[in-house]
């Protein structure tokens, strides 16, 4: 519910798997030829939600699994755009990789050199091989700030007035930038192609919005009289994905009065002017801006891209509803660097790891699985402070709302509000890394 990171005979004795210990580490290691039973690729969502539900079945013992990932600190990042809206601190809502991660399982705080996935090993960067009988891929998406022609360094550069809600380095350049705008034009963009979190493009700019709104900048009912014009950019042709939720925005984004500017996509920033991209052949549009906020294009991981486990996109191949590999049957994808057809989002992984789990648990006892996966996401859509319009849904852009029997979900609310900006960073760190939390479905035994 939130808005984005194998064949053996089964175990003859099954040992219960203690409560996790939560001032304990795991201590990395770097030693050459280990041998696991599975091994789990990124500490992210997808991967610790993975690891922690594998080990709490009580069919592994020490070493078992492993986790592969080289980053030092585990980022909550559905709460960035809380960041860029004023209501969060960025260091409140990251924790040290290693603290998260059980002292049961063996973590590699390396990278991935390459895959060998016919003779069932991998390469890290530091040139140690790790065999597996079974894979996990999950190490997210890359953000590719250098797709935009002069993005980094606007975003370097602390008087610029160009920031992005997606990175721990820029996130909390948002706000000051919102607040120093008093006059001029805002723009906000959106990528055509895969990002995490879709619904987060227009999720800032509406905090934004009701933020000039308050400080007596911006009025809705006469924006052409207002100091400050906001404009959505957006690569795609719709302000969102889903037929019932884009309709809403649609209708929210006249009501305010702000400019859709559709099938625009940033290819440069160049001092104060934003160059968009059209499609079929048309002609580039230059816009000025005084304040922007960009969505960089984001993509595959090279290490994954460039090996046998991707598909013509570069993503994990995996079957859509069982998340196992479609050529190697022991690698299993989950989380945003998978083929799967929805939405990126934490949430998507609350539904996709114990699908996933069980078909890795089933193939250790040389059985099939029929748990399946329907494509379940959700994005908590910040429509202005204090309210959120929950979008949950699943494959074909079908609505699959938890609260769906009690109201309508296309109406934003309080209610989910405190969802998203306490509930949701909460459980995440105290349910969900640790492979106890099972989004709609609540707790996980």
């Amino acid at each position: 519910m939130f808005c984005s990171r194998v064949t053996l005979a089964a175990t003859a004795v099954k040992r219960s798997v203690p409560s996790f210990r939560t001032l304990a580490t795991a201590a990395p290691v770097g030693s050459a030829a280990q041998n696991h039973k599975v091994v789990v690729i990124g500490g992210g969502t997808a991967g610790l939600a993975v690891s922690h539900q594998l080990l709490r079945s009580g069919k592994f013992v020490q070493d078992d699994i492993a986790v592969v990932d080289p980053s030092e600190f585990h980022n909550y990042q559905p709460g960035w755009t809380l960041v860029g809206g004023g209501l969060k601190n960025k260091e409140d809502l990251r924790r040290p990789l290693n603290s998260l991660i059980d002292p049961k399982l063996k973590f590699y705080n390396n990278g991935v050199d390459t895959f060998s996935p016919e003779d069932n090993f991998l390469t890290l960067g530091n040139g140690d091989k790790v065999n597996y009988e079974h894979l996990v891929v999950a190490p997210g998406i890359s953000v590719n700030n250098g797709s935009i022609k002069g993005l980094p360094e606007a975003l370097a550069d602390p008087s610029s007035m160009v920031s992005s809600i997606f990175s721990y380095n820029t996130c909390d350049k948002v706000f000051p930038t919102i607040e120093k705008l008093k006059s001029g034009n805002a723009i906000f963009t959106q990528p055509a192609g895969a990002i995490k979190c879709a619904g987060a493009p227009q999720k800032i700019m509406w905090l934004a919005l009701d933020h000039w709104k308050r400080a007596g900048l911006y009025n809705p009912s006469n924006p052409s009289e207002s100091a400050i014009k906001i404009s959505f950019a957006t690569g795609l042709p719709v302000m969102f994905g889903v037929p019932k939720y884009n309709a809403k925005l649609e209708e929210l984004r006249r009501e305010r009065g702000v400019e859709g500017l559709f099938q625009h996509d940033l290819v440069a920033v160049d001092g104060n002017t934003a160059t968009f991209a059209r499609p079929d052949g048309q002609e580039q549009v230059k816009k000025e801006f005084d304040l922007l906020h960009v969505v960089p294009k984001m993509g595959p991981h090279a290490f994954i891209k460039n090996s046998a486990l991707a598909n013509e996109a570069g993503f994990v191949d995996v079957d859509d509803n069982t998340t196992r590999h479609k050529k190697f049957s022991n690698v299993w994808s989950a989380g945003d660097a998978s083929s799967l057809p929805t939405s990126k989002t934490a949430a998507a992984v609350t539904a996709q790891a114990p699908v996933l789990v069980d078909g890795v648990l089933k193939a250790l006892e040389g059985k099939e699985s029929e748990a399946r996966y329907d494509g379940y996401t959700s994005c908590p859509l910040t429509t202005e402070y204090g309210k959120v319009l929950l979008a949950e849904f699943k494959y074909g852009g079908v609505p699959k709302e938890t609260f769906g029997t009690l109201i309508d979900q296309i109406n934003p609310r309080r209610e989910f509000y405190h969802l998203k900006k306490d509930f949701f960073p909460w459980v995440y760190y105290n349910s969900m890394v640790k492979g106890t939390w099972g989004g709609p479905k609540g707790w996980i035994k």
